[in-house]
């Protein structure tokens, strides 16, 4: 039985299917029958690092400007839309499932060309171009938050899949060891930086203005993003408590040791945060029609983070030390961002998957 992905691109494509893969083979399912289709970014690497085989396919996305490069691109796709058909009709039938991006249309279309399901798993609050095109024809579509059923007809939402270090998240079991692996002060407060793995040069800024005006009090823990590391890390020489982080490749330690969380609105970040129970401060990045923002939405209501436009964020600093010194609100952001987590998105994923393919 295969068990198919197409997932390409970004982390925010790739790590929720990684996710749904681990569970898989959790379930009973070999890892030799789960194949992933991608292109020659992220997934070149991560994928295979995981246990997984990868398919690469010659395509790429859509150019919103004016080109002639697009007129190119039906070609493109009808190639690896055969190239995924003659991969899948080589194995035994299962299922696909499309996580977004330029890789789901070839990958959908080369299924159905083999009379194989397809799935679709929609990360953001306001779907891609990819899944939209795709969903008419799709077994089950699931979506991570509530605004993307206004765009996915019959859709239905089951969260964000997160690694299995997440689905029984206890801050507690990582608090001391994640303070030691980042050299924090024991007695003092913890706001953690996170820009997305890239890093985001206007949190980064906002960290500074932070860190040099209140880092007597709190510590700082800043995931600068590996781009931005060196110039920020010189920034952050002979201030106190500002404590820099290049990357993090286990999110666990670093929700374990913040209080509070200064973000984009990232769909992974935004379900990160929920299932950690960690209040946040967010600031959605102001492009793609505002998806980010309506990620942030249901976080935002159920009390368990603040949105910031970018257009304040000078403001960010004074907001953020008064929210760091206010315990009562911290414990109800925490109650919060619980209360809209779904840790357990990745098994209900298979569930579902193992359903459409007649397991």
């Amino acid at each position: 039985m295969t068990f198919a992905f197409a997932a390409a691109g970004t982390g925010g494509h790739i790590y929720p299917a990684l996710a749904v893969a681990g569970a898989l083979v959790d379930s009973g399912v070999p890892s030799s029958d789960i194949v992933f289709f991608g292109g020659d970014r992220l997934e070149t690497r991560i994928v295979p690092e995981a246990g997984f085989e990868l398919i690469r396919l010659e395509v790429r996305g859509l150019k919103r400007s004016l080109t002639t490069d697009n007129l190119m691109l039906p070609v493109i796709v009808r190639r690896a839309t055969t190239d995924v058909a003659d991969a899948l009709e080589a194995r035994t039938p299962g299922v696909l499932t499309v996580f977004g991006g330029y890789v789901s249309v070839p990958a959908a279309l080369g299924a159905r060309k083999v009379g194989m399901p397809f799935v679709i798993h929609e990360q953001n609050a306001v779907p891609g171009l990819a899944n939209r095109y795709v969903a008419r024809r799709a077994a089950r579509t699931l979506v991570a938050f509530a605004p993307a059923l206004d765009r996915l007809k019959n859709a239905e939402i089951v969260g964000n899949p997160l690694n299995s270090v997440f689905e029984h998240y206890e801050r507690e079991e990582f608090k001391a060891e994640a303070f030691l692996r980042y050299g924090l002060a024991p007695d003092l407060p913890v706001v953690g930086v996170f820009g997305g793995s890239q890093g985001a040069e206007a949190l980064n800024e906002a960290a500074a203005g932070f860190a040099q005006v209140f880092g007597e009090m709190v510590s700082v823990l800043h995931l600068t993003g590996s781009d931005h590391h060196d110039s920020v890390a010189a920034q952050a020489r002979g201030v106190p408590n500002w404590v820099t982080v290049p990357f993090e490749a286990d999110m666990q330690f670093f929700f374990a040791a913040s209080d509070v969380v200064l973000s984009r609105a990232g769909a992974m970040t935004v379900s990160e945060l929920a299932v950690t129970s960690t209040p946040s401060m967010v600031v959605p990045l102001p492009a793609g029609k505002g998806y980010q923002a309506m990620n942030a939405r249901d976080l935002e209501r159920a009390g368990g983070a603040v949105i910031v436009d970018q257009g304040r964020i000078a403001d960010v600093p004074s907001l953020l030390s008064n929210l760091v010194g206010d315990a009562d609100r911290l414990d109800a952001m925490r109650s919060g961002a619980r209360s809209v987590a779904r840790p357990d998105a990745a098994r209900r994923v298979v569930a579902i998957l193992k359903e459409v393919s007649g397991v």
